[in-house]
């Protein structure tokens, strides 16, 4: 059987139509939040496999450029031998993927690995790529004493 001209457009244009329909599909009812959100960075080599830090949260709504507003930020840092280092937790900050940081004008508590020294304020940006936190606002400091070696006579 032989195809004539008007039928190879008919067939080139139904070809067309059933690849491009479901793809616009796909893209207009693409993931719109992500539950359990979780990045996570590693030490640099030798120690690759080692966690440095892992930002999560409940949820991750998607926004332009790249940026992503997190619900119920927990953000932990790691030493290169595995101990915790630092938690950081808010209810909500913007997470900026292509510069890899962190920020808020809301509240936050953090707390550091062994529990001592304890940090509430307002207003923070954490930078991913040297775990360096700045807290802007209303910065309020607890440190835990250990407790005193007592002398026996």
């Amino acid at each position: 059987m032989k195809i004539k001209g008007a039928q190879k457009i008919l067939i080139a244009g139904a070809v067309l139509f059933f690849t491009a329909v479901p793809n616009e599909r796909a893209q207009q009812n693409g993931v719109q939040h992500a539950s359990d959100f979780t990045s996570v960075e590693y030490f640099e080599p030798p120690h690759a496999t080692q966690m440095k830090s892992r930002l999560s949260g409940l949820e991750a709504q998607p926004l332009a450029n790249g940026l992503l507003v997190i619900k119920q930020l927990k953000l932990e840092t790691f030493t290169v031998d595995g101990k915790p280092e630092m938690v950081v937790e808010a209810p909500s900050c913007t997470y900026d993927t292509s510069k890899a940081m962190a920020s808020s004008p809301g509240p936050l508590q953090v707390w550091t690995g062994d529990g001592k020294f304890h940090v509430e304020g307002e207003g923070f940006l954490w930078r991913q790529t040297n775990s360096f936190l700045t807290i802007s606002n209303n910065v309020h400091s607890v440190i835990e004493n250990a407790p005193e070696n007592k002398i026996e006579p």
